[in-house]
């Protein structure tokens, strides 16, 4: 049977390999760096309107008419709809063309931020972040990953993940500087309130959405599969065994899940710094958050870099380390009452977690998975990772309601220190066993 040569070396049959996976190794690096760029733009878009609680929680509450633990509910829908979307996401993504995922997602998520601006009720925000879970986790999530995955090299796993949480990142960044200058200008330059403040931002994200997704499908071009390759058919059961049997996958299950805790934690910063007793208001407690938001391109591709020279388990676990103490040391500085440390304390946490983000997904190259199941393979995992998104919201949410102000954020940040040092056990098993397996 002829053969097609893997980007790590390894023979795979053609009759085995999808369509995605063909094309990619055969492409140029100026190719593969402009197709990673597109889908950074894509990436750094489309998940900013699902989480404005990081920058806007204490006005969402307000002009959404929310408790904490309605807010919760939301997110836990949210992550539910993820829960349910990974598999079926990972087989989607062995089967259907990136660019259309892409574009279905990005349009999607823009026309439902286009009702969401219109601040519903609570039944139809429910309605709508299920929807957001459909359409950035069904159709966009393990697309995107599986089409970094294969369009770098062995040896550029580490540099192009991290180029992917740094990339959207940076657009991350970008835009949520152009929405809280808006916000700022709306409700205190022409004082029209926090309503209609937080509906300018809305429509900016969902305007900005379905632009991104249509200029993609536009400029991005289908994959070619080569002469005599043919789409893969395989058992759907036989892959998921086929992956249950490999013990790094859970491993790598596990990290995720552990570092995920990290970067839901910093959501509640924002809230944090208004009632830590250091005198912070909404805007300027935005202006924080946007400011750590601009230090993801620096975690991120910082992070790749160094996990490639240095090795990626050792940089993460050196990084859940530095997570965990710096989580501490947050729970107890408003007591001593440090404004500056608290700050930077944020900023360290929040360059800390894009560092983890940018480097949990290049460790899957390290696992031997069979590259026709790659999409599967991140559908599993991702069930298994961001399944906190299912609870994480609620046991906020009770906590900030059971126990009002700084208190109910200090039991949630010792939950996540301990989570922390989980995540550096799991990666310290994992490095064991790949050095073991040479």
């Amino acid at each position: 049977m002829a053969c097609s040569r893997h980007r790590s070396g390894r023979r795979l049959p053609l009759s085995s390999i999808s369509e995605t996976e063909i094309a990619a190794p055969s492409v140029s690096a100026r190719s593969r760096y402009l197709q990673l760029a597109l889908i950074v733009i894509a990436a750094g878009a489309i998940y900013p309107i699902l989480y404005l609680r990081q920058s806007y929680q204490t006005t969402m509450l307000e002009v959404l008419k929310l408790t904490n633990t309605e807010l919760g509910v939301l997110y836990s829908i949210l992550g539910t709809s993820f829960l349910v979307g990974y598999l079926p996401s990972g087989w989607l993504a062995d089967r259907v063309q990136p660019r259309i995922l892409i574009l279905v997602s990005m349009v999607g998520t823009g026309l439902l931020g286009l009702w969401y601006a219109t601040l519903p009720g609570y039944s139809s925000l429910l309605v709508i972040y299920c929807g957001f879970g459909v359409t950035t986790g069904l159709t966009f999530w393990a697309a995107t990953l599986k089409q970094v995955n294969l369009i770098a090299g062995a040896n550029e796993q580490g540099r192009f993940f991290g180029i992917l949480d740094g990339g959207r990142g940076l657009v991350e960044a970008l835009l949520a500087s152009v929405a809280i200058a808006l916000f700022v200008f709306t409700t205190e330059t022409r004082g029209a309130g926090l309503a209609m403040g937080f509906r300018d931002v809305v429509l900016l994200y969902a305007v900005f959405c379905i632009v991104v997704g249509i200029a993609y499908f536009a400029v991005s071009q289908p994959v070619v599969v080569e002469k005599g390759a043919r789409k893969r058919e395989g058992n759907l059961l036989a892959d998921i065994k086929t992956l249950l049997r490999i013990p790094e996958v859970w491993l790598v299950a596990a990290i995720i899940f552990c570092g995920y805790h990290v970067f839901l934690a910093t959501y509640s910063f924002s809230a944090y710094l208004q009632e830590g007793g250091f005198g912070i208001s909404a805007a300027m407690a935005g202006v924080i958050v946007t400011i750590k938001l601009w230090l993801r391109p620096v975690g991120g591709i910082g992070g790749g870099l160094l996990g490639d020279r240095y090795g990626k388990t050792a940089i993460l676990l050196l990084s859940f380390i530095v997570a965990a103490a710096s989580l501490v040391a947050m729970i107890a500085l408003p007591g001593i009452g440090s404004t500056v440390l608290f700050v930077g304390l944020v900023l360290l946490v929040g360059l800390i977690t894009y560092t983890i983000r940018g480097l949990y997904w290049a460790i899957l190259d390290d696992c031997h998975v069979p590259a026709n199941i790659t999409g599967l393979a991140i559908g599993i995992i991702s069930l298994v990772g961001y399944a906190p998104d299912t609870y994480l919201p609620l046991v906020n949410g009770y906590l900030s309601d059971r126990y009002p102000g700084i208190a109910g954020y200090q039991f949630y940040f010792g939950y996540i220190a301990a989570i922390c040092v989980l995540g550096a056990i799991a990666t310290l098993v994992l490095m064991a066993r790949l050095k073991k397996k040479g």
